[in-house]
């Protein structure tokens, strides 16, 4: 007992330790050489700008909800009173800011993603390697590492829907008289998260599917009955396979005071409490505070730019993005929802090329095409190792759920650990992605980010219980994925910065004619 002990003292000991080290190495990534290139890059020609409008008080529209806005002109106005990367000033957004100024929060913000995923992570298995190695491939992807680097929106995006999934399932892991002010408040988050960009609500559309599903296969978990597909292998933890022992395993427990032990007290999955919210419970939360908090966001725009009125300002948003179009005619990075999925078409944030590193860059007027000895490069584009196997994985996963989900519709759908994982990972995944079939105008690669979370997370759980395996050839493997795509991080690290690179060096990230 005294040995356990001991055990689990040191375990969260490194857990606690792991975390800090990937939160800082985030920070580190993120924050060195943020001033590298004294310009806009991308859309901060938007951005940037709008949110000097609110500090200066111009008036203007944008084709965007404010809330994005709001939080870079909190770190402009910040950024302008530290003594932060002064010499490189410009007066691009409108007023004579520093590229730090503009730039620091996001990056700050973005340090913060991989501890929220590890957050979910623990809260849906309460396994801190599962935590752990899901924080560590969040800090691995070289897509939300670009994002954070400039004043973009995105990452707000992403981080304020994540922090609804927690404050979700933190909720669920709560006894009823206790979970509802955190139940409000991941309402508030997904308001918020809509405010930034209106593919917000994509978080909120996973909660809903979520909610719908769990009351369909309520009371349909007699796994006597329930014949295992043979890819739940994959899945599996012990050597021993029974889905009727995981069954009982993962069977919640009752409280603290029934067992007489407080360890009972924690639920394996807060995942098999959904249908105690009822149908007013969940209309309160996911409806109701989600409409007031994305509305009452919207106050200082609209005091600051009184015209035009609230919804005119949303009829004016969605007429401006049904004109935008489609195509290489519209935008040369434009990419279609299905490619995605294999990260067919990256985003060129910045290129640039220059005769040697002691030249300035951006240099005006640039090189001719040729002519560069070396290239400058931010692309926005993920590591192809983690993104390809995040797909692989949660492609097979969704495989499992839906033969399990057809299980449980005939009358049988075991409560277990690895379905309700599943059911979580998969329909957020497709709440991300399915939406976007149905939209006509230019879509980027930064629209995947939020469904890259979940096959992220599905490839993280993949990897921790191979790592579980009895068997020494499982845990070979899963240190081997693990290795592959810290070694791509490494390797396509110096696009994600931005660093100097000799025209052979590039080509040779450049591994297909559509990233280029």
């Amino acid at each position: 007992m005294i040995g356990n002990h001991k055990l689990h003292h040191l375990s969260t000991y490194w857990f606690r330790l792991g975390l800090i080290a990937i939160f800082l190495a985030s920070v580190l990534l993120r924050s060195w050489g943020l001033g590298r290139f004294n310009m806009l890059v991308f859309d901060e020609v938007y951005y940037a700008k709008f949110a000097n409008n609110y500090l200066t008080g111009i008036d203007f529209f944008n084709a965007h909800p404010p809330l994005s806005q709001y939080i870079i002109a909190i770190g402009m106005w910040l950024g302008s009173h530290f003594p932060w990367d002064q010499q490189s000033m410009n007066g691009l957004a409108g007023s004579l800011r520093s590229t730090w100024s503009y730039r620091w929060l996001n990056a700050l913000t973005g340090s913060f993603i991989p501890l929220v995923v590890a957050g979910i992570a623990y809260q849906l298995n309460r396994r801190r390697s599962y935590a752990l190695i899901a924080a560590l491939l969040a800090g691995a992807d070289g897509l939300f590492l670009v994002e954070s680097r400039y004043a973009l929106n995105n990452v707000y995006l992403v981080i304020l829907g994540l922090l609804g999934n927690l404050c979700l399932l933190i909720a669920l892991n709560q006894s009823q008289s206790k979970r509802w002010i955190i139940l409000a408040l991941s309402g508030a988050f997904f308001g918020a998260s809509a405010c930034i960009k209106w593919n917000g609500l994509w978080f909120l559309f996973g909660i809903y599917l979520l909610w719908g599903i769990a009351w369909l296969l309520q009371g349909r978990g007699d796994s006597s009955k329930f014949k295992p597909w043979v890819g739940a292998g994959l899945f599996a933890s012990r050597s021993k396979r029974d889905d009727s022992s995981e069954t009982r395993r993962d069977k919640p427990c009752t409280t603290a005071k029934r067992r007489g032990n407080t360890q009972h007290s924690i639920l394996k999955t807060p995942l098999v409490n959904l249908t105690q919210l009822n149908g007013i419970q969940f209309l309160g939360n996911f409806a109701l505070i989600p409409a007031l908090t994305y509305s009452l966001l919207w106050i200082p725009h609209l005091i600051m730019n009184p015209q035009p009125g609230f919804l005119e300002a949303h009829y004016r948003i969605l007429t401006f993005h049904e004109k935008i179009g489609s195509g290489p005619d519209v935008h040369p990075y434009c990419s279609k929802w299905y490619t995605w999925l294999i990260m067919l078409r990256p985003v060129a944030y910045f290129y640039q090329t220059a005769q040697s590193t002691r030249e300035q860059v951006p240099a005006y007027p640039p090189l001719p095409k040729g002519y560069g000895q070396v290239i400058y490069d931010v692309h926005a584009m993920g590591n192809p190792i983690l993104w390809w196997l995040s797909t692989a994985a949660i492609l097979l996963l969704l495989l499992l759920l839906l033969q399990r989900i057809w299980s449980g519709m005939r009358g049988y759908f075991p409560p277990t650990t690895v379905n309700y994982i599943s059911l979580y990972l998969g329909l957020n995944w497709l709440a991300q992605l399915l939406p976007w079939i149905g939209v006509s105008r230019c879509t980027f690669l930064y629209h995947y980010m939020g469904a890259s979370v979940f096959s992220g997370l599905g490839l993280a759980w993949l990897i921790d219980r191979w790592l579980h395996r009895e068997q020494e050839s499982w845990q070979i493997a899963a240190i081997t994925v693990i290795s592959l795509i810290l070694l791509a991080f490494v390797f396509w690290l110096p696009i994600y910065l931005g660093l100097p690179l000799s025209p052979e060096g590039h080509q040779l990230r450049m591994w297909f004619r559509s990233w280029i």
